[in-house]
C-alpha cells in the first residue's frame, strides 16, 4: 500500500516573506496536517493549476485554502474550482475548507456567500455545536479561540449541511457535509506572526485603511489562537479520525 497524498489547493498568491519565512501558504498546511510518511502536494488554483481527472483519484484528501478574491465572484479559476469540489463530492473525496476555501465549498455544494457588514480580523472565540458528534472523540472544549480575517461568509448553508460552530460576528463558523466535506471559516492554520504581515499586506492593496491597520496590531496582544486543538481536529477530520 503506498503512502497516503494530499493536495493543498491555494487559491491565493504567496508574498516573498512567506516564501521564506514559511515555504508559502502550502508550507503552513505541510507543517500544521502532515505526518510522516505522507506526500503533500499543491495546485496553484487561482493561477488557473487544478488537478486533471487522471490525478484526482491519487489523493486521499484535499485542502483548499484561503484567498483575496470573492467566492461570490466569478472568475474563471473560480468557476473550475466549483466545478471540481462538486466532482470530489460526487467522488466522497475528504475536502478540507478554510476562510475562501470555507465559503467556495458551501457555493459549490449549494450555499450562498455574500459580503459580510465588516471586515472581522483578528481573534475569535467560536462555540462548538454540543449536539454534534464529531467532536465526540476529540475531547475539545466546548469554545475555541481562532483567528480571523474575513469580508465576506457563507450566509445560507446547502441543503443537507449542518453548522457545526458559530460565534457572535459569523452565523456558521463551520459546517460538516455528509461525512466528507467541512469548512472552517477562521485560520486555524494562522500564527499572530502570520496575521500580523496580512494586514500589512491588506493595507498595502487598500482593502483596509492605515489606521484600521494599526488599530487591528494595537489591540491584537498575544494573539495566539487554539492551534494544538485545531490541529487535531482537521487532522481527524481530514484523514477518517472521526464521522
Amino acid at each position: 500500500m503506498g503512502a497516503r497524498r494530499f493536495a493543498v489547493l491555494l487559491c491565493a498568491e504567496d508574498s516573498e516573506y512567506m516564501r521564506r519565512q514559511y515555504g508559502g501558504y502550502h508550507g503552513v498546511f505541510r507543517g500544521m496536517l502532515a505526518e510522516d510518511g505522507e506526500a503533500w502536494d499543491v495546485y496553484r488554483a487561482a493561477a488557473g493549476d487544478l488537478p486533471g481527472d487522471g490525478e484526482i483519484g491519487l489523493y486521499d484528501g484535499f485542502v483548499i485554502t484561503g484567498s483575496c478574491s470573492d467566492a461570490h465572484g466569478d472568475d474563471a479559476w473560480i468557476c473550475r474550482l466549483i466545478g471540481l469540489l462538486r466532482k470530489l463530492d460526487s467522488m466522497k473525496k475528504r475536502v478540507l475548507g478554510i476562510c475562501f476555501g470555507h465559503q467556495i465549498l458551501g457555493r459549490a455544494l449549494g450555499g450562498r456567500v455574500e459580503r459580510a457588514k465588516s471586515w472581522d480580523i483578528g481573534l475569535r472565540t467560536i462555540q462548538l455545536s454540543p449536539s454534534s458528534k464529531r467532536f465526540s472523540s476529540l475531547e475539545l472544549p466546548a469554545q475555541l479561540s481562532v483567528i480571523e480575517c474575513h469580508q465576506d461568509e457563507l450566509k445560507e448553508l446547502p441543503a443537507k449541511a449542518e453548522v457545526i460552530a458559530w460565534s457572535d460576528k459569523t452565523g456558521i463558523e463551520m459546517f460538516s457535509y455528509g461525512d466528507h466535506m467541512m469548512g472552517i471559516q477562521g485560520h486555524p492554520e494562522y500564527t499572530r506572526d502570520i496575521l500580523v504581515h496580512l494586514i500589512d499586506r491588506l493595507f498595502l492593496r487598500g482593502l483596509i485603511t492605515g489606521s484600521y491597520a494599526d488599530e487591528l496590531k494595537a489591540s491584537m496582544g498575544a494573539c495566539e489562537p487554539d492551534r494544538e486543538a485545531w490541529k487535531r481536529l482537521c487532522i481527524s477530520f481530514l484523514k477518517g479520525g472521526f464521522s
